[in-house]
C-alpha cells in the first residue's frame, strides 16, 4: 500500500492512498488515533495494517460498493510523507560505482574514500522536508554550485540494534523517494558534508511511502532524474556497493536505528558536478526524481 500525509482544509493528516491513486482515505476515518507518520509508523498494528489495506482496495475506482470515507487527490495537498523526521537523516555517500567515480573527478579531496571497503556515513538536518510541488530554496549568495541527488529512502518500521544482514529486511518499514540537494561549494569548503546536505529546504521527499511488502528484497527498482525534462540519472537500485541489508546490520552493531529512522541510501552517476563543465541547479530549474513502484517527486527551485 501507499501511505501519505496531506492538508485538507488546512488541516494536516495520514492517509492511504486507494490502489489506482486517484482517493485518500483518511487514517482517523477509519477509527485508527494516528496523528502524524510518525505515530502510525511506530504504533501499527498488524490488525489495524488490514484495515488500511481494505480501505486501499474498497476506494479505487474499479471497486463495488460504497467504500469508506474517501477524498479525491485532486482535492488535498500532499506533502513529505514524514515532514518532520524525528532524528537526522542518515545518508550514504558514494554508493554507487559510477557516482564515486565522477565525484572523484570533480573533487578528490573532498570524495575519495580513505578505505575503499568501508562505506561512507553522513547524517544530513532536516527541519521540515519539501513535499511533491515544494520549494528548493537557491539560496543566491550563499550557494553558487546547488545540485541534486535521487536517492532510495529506506523507513524503518521498528527499533532495530544488533541486527543481522538477514533479517534487516523485517525492520523496513517502506521506502520513498528522498532528493539529497547539496550545495557542493560549501560541502567541498569543509572538512565534513554536513552543513553543505542541511540547509533548509534541502531534503524533498516523497510523494509517498511504498511498504515494504509491496516490494521485494533487496529492491531492484529503476530509479532516474530529470532537469527541466532532460535525464540526467538512470540506474536500478540493485547497483548499491553497500546494500541495504549491510547498512543496518553495520549501523545498528553500535547504535539503535529508532522506528521512524530515514536512510538514504545514495545517489548514481548523472548529478550536476559530473558534467564537464559542471551543469548547477539555477532558479527556475524543475527537478523529477522518480523511483519506480514508488513515483516522481517533483519540485522547483527557487
Amino acid at each position: 500500500m501507499k501511505l501519505i500525509t496531506f492538508t485538507y482544509e488546512e488541516k494536516e493528516q495520514v492517509g492511504v492512498l486507494s490502489k489506482d491513486e486517484k482517493r485518500v482515505t483518511p487514517v482517523r476515518e477509519l477509527g485508527l488515533p494516528y496523528l502524524t507518520m510518525n505515530d502510525l509508523i511506530r504504533g501499527l498494528t498488524e490488525e489495524e495494517r488490514q484495515i488500511l489495506i481494505s480501505a486501499a482496495a474498497e476506494n479505487s475506482a474499479a471497486a463495488k460498493g460504497e467504500g469508506h470515507f474517501a477524498l479525491s487527490v485532486d482535492a488535498v495537498k500532499i506533502l513529505a510523507p514524514i515532514p518532520h523526521p524525528r532524528q537526522d537523516v542518515i545518508c550514504l555517500g558514494l554508493n554507487y560505482t559510477e557516482h564515486a567515480e565522477e565525484a572523484a573527478g570533480y573533487s578528490k579531496e573532498a570524495f575519495v574514500k580513505k578505505e575503499a571497503r568501508h562505506a561512507v556515513y553522513f547524517s544530513k538536518r532536516v527541519n521540515t522536508a519539501p513535499g511533491p510541488e515544494g520549494i528548493i530554496p537557491a539560496y543566491e549568495g550563499l550557494v553558487d554550485r546547488l545540485d541534486y541527488e535521487v536517492e532510495l529512502a529506506v523507513i524503518l518500521g521498528k527499533d532495530a540494534f544488533q541486527v543481522k544482514p538477514e533479517n534487516a529486511a523485517e525492520y523496513i518499514f517502506g521506502y520513498t523517494v528522498l532528493n539529497d540537494v547539496s550545495a557542493r561549494n560549501l560541502q567541498t569548503a569543509h572538512t565534513q558534508w554536513y552543513f553543505g546536505k542541511s540547509l533548509d529546504g534541502f531534503t524533498p521527499m516523497g510523494p509517498v511511502i511504498t511498504t515494504a511488502d509491496e516490494i521485494a528484497f533487496p529492491p531492484r527498482l529503476g530509479i532516474r532524474c530529470r532537469i527541466n525534462g532532460e535525464l540526467r540519472q538512470n540506474s536500478t537500485t540493485d547497483m548499491l556497493i553497500t546494500g541495504i541489508d549491510e547498512i543496518i546490520a553495520e549501523l545498528s552493531q553500535g547504535m539503535t536505528l529508532q522506528a521512524g529512522t530515514i536512510i538514504a541510501t545514495g545517489t548514481p552517476k548523472g548529478v550536476g558536478m559530473g558534467f564537464d563543465p559542471p551543469r548547477w541547479l539555477r532558479p527556475g530549474d524543475v527537478v523529477e526524481c522518480e523511483i519506480e513502484k514508488i513515483g516522481v517527486l517533483r519540485n522547483v527551485v527557487k
